[in-house]
């Protein structure tokens, strides 16, 4: 088997795995099986909650936003399109994009209300699963993807731990101040892992009947 089909295969496999785990954890959601925990998990973090530290999951929380998101989407897709990078922007434009659509119709579907929030106006819009989570993880995991293309393993290294930490910052942020519950920002990381292993594995069977010839 070489490189292509094994990293075909391997994004389906994530891609299963991660729906899978999010339909598993949206039946406990529905049943009220998820209630217990969240609530302990959302006060074990507001037992930390400070007037400093709220201000900084204030910005941490910014970071997730769909507004500055988009900004910076916008910008990046524009670079990479004037550098000759095409795929890299599509691909990324259709992650962000594709992944708020998800998150969209997926709260919608759901329905769940958002829990009473620790600071701040209280939350507009349903619950499960967060946006933020989505949208971060989707941005910050493909942009991650296309800076490191043909960086070295310490440049890759570096550059994947600081899309982590921000990725799972947001998702933090968004329990701390209370507009999310602990099993929300989870269900957002699934969905996030199973779209963009989508687009990834769509991208190359698109690339290979694209440019047989070649290897993505």
């Amino acid at each position: 088997m070489n490189k292509e089909n094994r990293t075909l295969i391997d994004g389906m496999v994530v891609a299963t795995l991660g729906a899978v785990g999010f339909a598993l954890l949206a039946q406990q959601v529905m049943r009220g099986g998820t209630n217990s925990i969240d609530r302990s998990v959302r006060m074990a973090i507001h037992a930390w909650a400070s007037p400093l530290l709220t201000r900084a999951m204030r910005g941490v929380t910014e970071l997730g936003q769909p507004t500055l998101l988009i900004i910076l989407g916008v910008v990046l897709v524009w670079r990479l399109y004037s550098l000759g990078r095409y795929r890299a922007a599509t691909v990324l434009a259709i992650s962000a994009i594709g992944g708020e659509v998800c998150d969209q119709a997926l709260k919608y579907s759901f329905a769940r209300h958002r829990p009473d929030v620790f600071f701040g106006p209280q939350a507009m819009g349903y619950s499960f699963p967060s946006g933020h989570s989505v949208e971060a993880c989707c941005f910050y995991g493909v942009l991650a993807a296309i800076l490191t293309v043909r960086a070295r393993m310490a440049m890759k290294i570096a550059i994947w731990t600081v899309a982590a930490i921000l990725t799972l910052a947001v998702g933090i942020s968004r329990i701390y101040l209370g507009v999310h519950y602990p099993s929300d920002v989870a269900g957002g990381y699934a969905v996030a892992v199973v779209w963009v292993a989508l687009v990834r594995t769509g991208y190359l069977v698109w690339l290979r009947r694209r440019l047989p010839q070649r290897n993505p």
